[in-house]
C-alpha cells in the first residue's frame, strides 16, 4: 500500500510533534488529514473532511485514528455511502466524548456512533487512560465490531505515554494493511 493511502486521523487539538502519530507522518509518508478547527471540533466538519479526503485518494484508505479520530471513523462510516473505499482502521485510545467534561466542551460529537464498521479494524484499549474508561474503549470496540486488544496501562497511548515511534503500533498497522 503507498504511503498517502495511510490516512493519520488524529485526536482533538490534534497529535503534537512527539506524538507517534506525528513520527510516522515523517518516518514513512503518512497523510495527516488536517481539520480547519482542532481546537473546537465539530463533527460535521471533521466528517466532511474525512469524506474528501477518502474520495481524493485513487485506492482503498487503511484509517490511523487517535483519540476523537476514532469517534470520527464511527461518524464517517455511520453516514458514509463511500465505507468500500477503506481497507481497515486502527483505532488507538478512543475518546469518550459522552463523559460530562468532554461533551461540555465539544457538544457536537455525542453521542457516539454505535454501528458496526464495514471494513476490519483494530481498537486498542488502556487501563489507565485518564480520556476513555476501559471498559468505554470495549464496548466501543463491540459495538464497532473491532478486533479489541487490552494495551494495559499505557494512558492515553500517545506522547506522554514515553511510545516514542511506537514500532509495535506500526507492526500492528502492518499486520492490518496486509490482510
Amino acid at each position: 500500500m503507498k504511503p498517502q493511502n495511510v490516512l493519520l486521523l488524529p485526536g482533538w487539538e490534534n497529535s503534537g510533534p512527539k506524538h507517534w502519530q506525528s513520527l510516522w507522518e515523517q518516518r514513512h509518508g503518512y497523510v495527516r488529514v488536517e481539520q480547519h478547527d482542532w481546537r473546537k471540533p465539530l463533527r460535521g466538519d471533521w466528517v466532511a473532511r474525512l469524506e474528501d479526503v477518502i474520495l481524493s485518494r485513487s485506492e482503498p484508505v487503511v484509517l490511523v485514528a487517535h483519540s476523537l479520530g476514532c469517534i470520527l471513523t464511527a461518524a464517517w462510516a455511520a453516514h458514509s455511502r463511500n465505507t468500500h473505499r477503506v481497507k481497515a482502521a486502527l483505532l488507538v485510545a478512543p475518546g469518550d466524548v459522552e463523559r460530562p467534561e468532554i461533551r461540555e466542551q465539544i457538544p457536537s460529537w455525542s453521542p457516539i456512533q454505535l454501528r458496526a464498521l464495514p471494513f476490519p479494524s483494530v481498537l486498542l484499549g488502556s487501563h489507565n487512560d485518564p480520556y476513555c474508561a476501559f471498559e468505554r474503549a470495549r464496548l466501543f470496540a463491540h459495538a464497532w465490531n473491532a478486533q479489541f486488544m487490552d494495551y494495559g496501562d499505557c494512558g492515553h497511548i500517545n506522547a506522554d505515554s514515553g511510545l516514542a515511534s511506537w514500532p509495535e503500533g506500526h507492526v500492528l498497522l502492518q499486520d492490518l494493511m496486509k490482510d
